[in-house]
């Protein structure tokens, strides 16, 4: 059994992660990250509302104001830009205006998106939030959830195994829109893996076995649950949950992020590592996630061990659930939280229930 459900879960030391900060931080210019997955164009639109429909109990939002982000793997990259590393982004949109206003707001961002094909048949997935008084009224998505056809899938893989050529880390940032197969892991990992390069996967869905040979998967706790087909409601459910999800994806390591209550890394024959939430506020989670995996890929791209790495993403997730909608996170504003020792004044002993 790969996690021992006896062995206690360890709470994680912030001193290696500072010790380790400064190397990341000189390193990050000088390292590339490759970001696979569903890319999205995210829309808000800003309004006020002064009274109800009169042809149904809706309200009536008259716009202020719109602005686009790169959303789903587009953030994951932005994020990573963010950070400071160079990053290479590959996915397929559609041949619309939301991926001409994607591929805009992507080069704007330092963002080199050679390797996002076309697809004419497939519109450019789209999420457009419309909020009034500081809360999101309704969601609009557009979008398919289609496999992608053989001849793109080819295309997408080529691009993909190209851009492995340049890389020290990848992220497939997988939203269950059709593009991650388990033909695309699979050929993502047998060249990565020929390049001593870490392949991490933010996932979706029940079937994780098409994650297979990957480095690290980071589910929420959500996710965990469905991944294990088990409810997690205590701390021994979660590392059955996470014993279950190691054989299933046959993956070296495997974090589950858990709102509130943290995130926890597990290994296969080493003791669970927890750190706890050290957000001050939580304004919007938005993207949080992709905040996590873009920290987790660029700290190991510069040499951090996989504890490093998860410290300082927990500290980055802190930072960015604080900002409104989708939101990136910056090196130095990671530096200054460790400086100020807002992880130290933040931290508490895990909960005993996840």
């Amino acid at each position: 059994m790969p996690v021992d459900p006896d062995q206690p879960i360890l709470e994680a030391s912030y001193q290696a992660a500072e010790a380790a900060l400064p190397h990341v931080v000189a390193r990050a210019p000088h390292s590339s990250i490759l970001v696979i997955g569903d890319v999205m164009l995210d829309e808000f639109v800003f309004g006020s509302v002064q009274r109800i429909s009169p042809e149904a109990p809706v309200p009536v939002v008259e716009i202020t104001g719109r602005r686009h982000v790169p959303g789903g793997a587009a953030n994951v990259a932005s994020n990573v830009s963010a950070l400071g590393a160079r990053v290479f982004l590959a996915g397929v949109v559609g041949d619309d205006p939301a991926a001409s206003s994607l591929c805009t707001l992507l080069h704007a961002a330092g963002i080199d998106a050679s390797s996002l094909l076309r697809d004419a048949a497939r519109p450019t997935i789209s999420k457009t939030r419309i909020v009034a008084a500081g809360q999101q009224i309704v969601r609009i998505d557009h979008e398919s959830r289609e496999s992608l056809s053989g001849e793109t899938r080819a295309r997408l893989i080529d691009a993909v195994l190209e851009s492995l050529n340049e890389v020290s880390a990848c992220v497939i940032s997988d939203y269950g829109k059709g593009l991650v197969s388990a033909q695309l892991v699979a050929a993502v990992v047998e060249r990565a893996t020929s390049r001593n390069i870490p392949v991490l996967v933010d996932p979706k869905g029940h079937d994780y076995r098409k994650y297979a040979g990957v480095t690290l998967v980071t589910p929420n706790l959500r996710e965990a649950e469905t991944a294990a087909a088990h409810p997690i409601a205590s701390e021994i459910d979660l590392i059955l949950a996470a014993d279950r999800i190691l054989s299933i994806a046959r993956c070296a390591a495997l974090l589950i992020t858990q709102g509130p209550n943290g995130m926890t890394l597990f290994r296969p024959d080493s003791a669970p590592v927890h750190s706890a939430a050290l957000a001050r506020q939580v304004f919007d989670v938005t993207g949080a996630g992709d905040t996590v995996i873009a920290t987790l890929a660029v700290a190991l791209a510069c040499g951090a061990t996989l504890d490093e790495a998860m410290l300082l993403a927990n500290v980055a997730a802190g930072i960015v659930v604080e900002k409104p909608g989708t939101a990136t996170v910056s090196l130095a504003e990671i530096v200054d939280w460790m400086e100020n020792g807002f992880h130290r004044a933040h931290h508490l002993p895990p909960a005993q229930d996840a």
